[in-house]
């Protein structure tokens, strides 16, 4: 769609809504390449829930366990850490890098509060295993029904 404007020329504002993706896509596409890893691809994660908890396994090949940072908060589990850059050899070059490096930030929504108390981190060949128990005040509750049977 063309829009005529004054002085005879045509504007299309798709064409310029179009054009502004194009240059937002590329600034963020620099930007990911300066800070590191894209939280949107690392890590990856796995989460499923029951009435007891949440259970999680979050790959972190070559991340050092001692430096992750996991908190939870209301229902909002973060992960912190960085995955070093692998030191080539003095005659090496990469041919392809699809690993990122760098440090990252990545966040998850819980389908419940946690009871921070027993949570538990467990880190086994480049897998970090999470059990997030749910808060004893939000497990579900059967509720007896009273009936008078008079």
């Amino acid at each position: 769609m063309m829009w005529q404007v004054p002085g005879g020329t045509y504007w299309n504002p798709f064409g310029e809504l179009a054009r502004v993706n194009r240059e937002m896509s590329r600034l963020a596409d620099a930007f990911r390449g300066v800070q590191g890893i894209d939280a949107g691809d690392f890590p990856a994660a796995s989460m499923w829930t029951n009435e007891d908890q949440t259970l999680m396994t979050v790959e972190l090949p070559d991340v050092n366990p001692e430096e992750l940072d996991i908190t939870v908060k209301d229902t909002v589990l973060t992960l912190r850490g960085k995955r070093e850059e692998e030191a080539l050899g003095e005659n090496e070059k990469y041919i392809r890098q699809e690993r990122g490096t760098g440090s990252f930030v990545r966040s998850f929504s819980l389908p419940h509060r946690v009871d921070s108390e027993k949570v538990s981190a467990e880190y086994r060949n480049g897998i970090l295993y999470l059990t997030l128990p749910r808060r004893d005040m939000d497990k579900p509750r059967k509720i007896a029904v009273k009936a008078d049977t008079a």
